[in-house]
C-alpha cells in the first residue's frame, strides 16, 4: 500500500462550449488525461461535448427553461429570505423597522437642514429609500448571483438564468415588505394621491427589467474578476449622496448634470414621482427607456458569449 489513492478512469463530460480545454477527473490521476481541441473529430466532439454550435438557440432555451423553472426560483428566493431570519419572531419586517426609523430620524434631522417642511420632506425620502434600497440590493447580491450557487450549477444541470431571477425575487419580497413604510406615511401626512399612481406599474415593471439585466451582468463579470464586488460596492455608495435621495433637486441647482446624466435619479422618478401623486417627466422615461434597450441587448450579446464558461469561472 503506498497510501495513494487509486487511479480513476476518464469519464465523459459534457461541456457547453466547443473551446480548446483539458478536462481532468479527480486528482490524482495515473496516465494521460482527456484532451479536447479544435483537431477532435467532429463525431468525438459530438459524444463528448453535446454541441451543434449554435449559441443563439442555446442562450435562448436556457432563458425560455429559466422562466419555466419559476417554482423553483421562486421557492429559492422564499427559502433565501426565511434562512436569512430563521428563528426570528417577526422575520424580514426587521428591515421595515430598522428602514422606518431611519427615514423618520433623517426626515426630522435633514429637513430642518435643508429647511423643509416635513410634510412635504418625509414622504420624498421614504419612497426614494424604498426604491434605492431594491436597486442597491439587487446590483449587490447580483454580484454574487452565480458565486454564491456554484455548489448547484456543479451538480445539477439547471438553466443559468433562474438564478438571476432567484436574486430579482427574494430583494422584490424584502421590498415588499418595506413597502409598508409608504402606506404609513400615506395614511400620517394624509397623502392626495390621484391617476398618477397608475404610472407606478410601468415604472416598476421597467425597473424589475433593468435589475435583472444588471444582475445578470454582474454576476458573470463578478465570476470571472472577483475584485468586481467591492468596486460595485464603493460605487453605489458615492451614488447614494449624488443622487436626489435625501435631498430634493431644484430649478436653481448649479450641477444639473448630476440629475440630468445620473441613470439611478429617472429610475428612482419612475415610482417617486407616481406615488408622490404626479407623473414621470418625459426625460425620465426615456432615459431609462433608452437605458432598459441598450442593456437588455448588450447583456444578451455578453451572456451568450460568457455562456459556456460561467460553470468553470465560479
Amino acid at each position: 500500500m503506498t497510501g495513494r489513492s487509486p487511479a480513476r478512469p476518464v469519464t465523459p463530460v459534457t461541456l457547453r462550449t466547443p473551446e480548446t480545454l483539458t478536462i481532468m477527473t479527480s486528482l490524482p490521476v495515473e496516465g494521460p488525461c482527456l484532451v479536447a481541441t479544435a483537431e477532435t473529430p467532429a463525431t468525438l466532439k459530438r459524444a463528448f461535448w453535446e454541441w451543434d454550435g449554435n449559441l443563439t438557440r442555446a442562450v435562448l432555451e436556457d432563458l425560455r427553461q429559466g422562466i419555466n423553472y419559476w417554482p423553483l426560483w421562486i421557492r429559492l428566493g422564499w427559502q433565501d429570505v426565511m434562512l436569512r431570519y430563521r428563528r426570528s419572531m417577526i422575520g424580514p419586517f426587521w428591515l421595515t423597522i430598522s428602514m422606518g426609523i431611519m427615514v423618520f430620524s433623517l426626515g426630522l434631522i435633514y429637513g430642518d437642514l435643508f429647511g423643509m417642511v416635513v410634510d412635504r420632506y418625509l414622504p420624498f425620502l421614504t419612497i426614494g429609500f424604498l426604491v434605492w434600497g431594491l436597486i442597491s440590493a439587487v446590483l449587490n447580491e447580483g454580484c454574487q448571483t452565480f458565486i454564491e450557487s456554484e455548489g448547484i450549477i456543479r451538480q445539477i444541470d439547471l438553466p443559468l438564468s433562474m438564478f438571476p431571477l432567484r436574486v430579482l425575487w427574494r430583494n422584490f419580497i424584502i421590498f415588499l415588505h418595506n413597502a409598508v413604510i409608504y402606506v404609513v406615511v400615506v395614511v400620517v401626512f394624509d397623502l392626495a394621491l390621484n391617476g398618477s399612481l397608475l404610472w407606478a406599474i410601468p415604472g416598476l415593471i421597467l425597473l424589475l427589467i433593468n435589475a435583472l439585466w444588471s444582475a445578470t451582468l454582474l454576476g458573470i463579470l463578478s465570476a470571472r474578476f472577483r475584485d468586481l464586488p467591492q468596486i460595485v460596492s464603493n460605487i453605489l455608495q458615492v451614488a447614494f449622496f449624488v443622487t436626489p435621495i435625501i435631498w430634493i433637486p431644484q430649478a436653481s441647482f448649479k450641477r444639473p448634470l448630476l440629475i440630468d446624466a445620473n441613470p439611478f435619479y429617472h429610475f428612482i422618478e419612475l415610482l417617486r414621482a407616481p406615488l408622490l401623486g404626479h407623473a414621470p417627466t418625459l426625460a425620465n422615461w426615456s432615459v431609462a427607456l433608452l437605458i432598459t434597450l441598450l442593456g437588455c441587448v448588450g447583456t444578451f450579446l455578453f451572456y451568450r458569449r460568457a455562456y459556456g464558461r460561467i460553470a468553470y469561472w465560479v
